[in-house]
């Protein structure tokens, strides 16, 4: 956002006088030895902060990430799992990453993106935790609306906000849609990993390990593509903040309370619906009305955001000349109706 001048800044330009030094007056530099100890504890603190919370969010992935690696170190064939688990996820980012009409995001900043989004999760998973000890809510609609899906797409979206967003290289809207697909990718990563040990870890001693860890890896796999999807979601509008600073602040929070609604959506009717199919058509069974519930529910949030990437691309292609032209805004079911 350019920044706001002082009336002595515009009138001087009005003028066409800048011999006056405006130093303390309306603008300021650091000049003096208050000003550098300002400026430089300043940074520090900052620097310092941001330092502490990645210290800390590492401190609790590598506790989290105790019980994976006991996993593996008994079976290194299960890591296996672990990186099959998110393929589905990987490609569906991978599918946004290519429709990124403009340029081709840095992958260092994708690298970057993708380990910021594993290191935030753990606070997720805090919270969420903490907040089902606490509220007495755990599994409830309420749990998922207020709290999971919340939490979850807000440290998603951080995972972008610190660090690509800042970048030049962020420079179209689509670009957030990009970059919130990884941070989604990652938090499927080590959601998954979490997961996939867990219930071999409580699985009985008879149990061979390989058979239940590609039990829960399908299951894993299914439930990734929707963290990209969410997050994508939400990284767009994130993207379209950026060039609309005016009104980042409603944008960023309408792309939150999407994928927060989707998210918790999800939580919530995928421990209902798929027993109600199963009951009402045994002979399908309910592995298959899981398994193709989870399919059509991401399928249809993920037609909500493929529009909007569409939508981006057409118009990119219109605006440069090509012979497609610009249509109108699509509706969806969250837009007020045309008047």
């Amino acid at each position: 956002m350019q920044r706001r001048r002082d009336p002595i800044e515009r009138a001087e330009d009005r003028n066409g006088d800048e011999s006056t030094d405006l130093y303390d007056v309306s603008t300021w530099e650091a000049r003096s030895t208050v000003d550098l100890l300002a400026y430089t504890l300043y940074n520090a603190v900052s620097y310092g902060f941001r330092a502490l919370v990645l210290l800390i969010a590492l401190a609790i992935t590598l506790v989290l990430l105790i019980s994976p690696a006991a996993v593996v170190l008994e079976d290194p064939f299960v890591a296996l799992f672990f990186g099959l688990s998110i393929v589905p996820a990987g490609l569906l980012a991978g599918y946004i990453w290519y429709a990124d009409i403009t340029t081709s995001e840095p992958l260092s900043l994708l690298v970057v993106t993708f380990l910021l989004s594993v290191l935030f999760a753990t606070f997720a998973a805090v919270v969420n935790s903490v907040s089902s000890a606490l509220l007495g809510i755990g599994g409830t609609a309420l749990f998922f609306y207020l709290i999971v899906g919340p939490v979850e797409e807000t440290v998603k979206l951080l995972a972008v906000y610190v660090f690509a967003y800042q970048k030049k290289s962020f420079d179209a809207v689509i670009d957030g849609a990009v970059y919130g697909a990884v941070a989604g990718l990652g938090f499927a990563a080590i959601e998954n990993a979490l997961y996939i040990s867990r219930v071999i870890g409580e699985a009985s001693p008879e149990a061979n390990i390989l058979v239940t860890a590609s039990g829960i890896a399908t299951v894993r796999a299914l439930a990734g593509p929707g963290h990209v999807i969410y997050s994508a979601i939400a990284g767009y509008y994130l993207g379209l903040a950026k060039f609309n600073p005016d009104n980042a602040g409603p944008i960023v929070l309408k792309g939150l309370l999407v994928a927060a609604f989707v998210h918790g959506t999800y939580n919530v009717t995928v421990g209902i619906v798929p027993g109600v199919i199963a009951d009402a058509f045994p002979v399908i069974g309910y592995g298959i009305a899981f398994v193709g519930y989870v399919i059509v529910y991401d399928a249809a949030i993920g037609y909500y955001l493929y529009r909007k990437i569409s939508r981006y691309r057409r118009t990119y292609r219109a605006v440069r000349g090509d012979t497609e032209s610009v249509s109108r805004p699509e509706l969806t079911e969250f837009d007020p109706p045309r008047r």
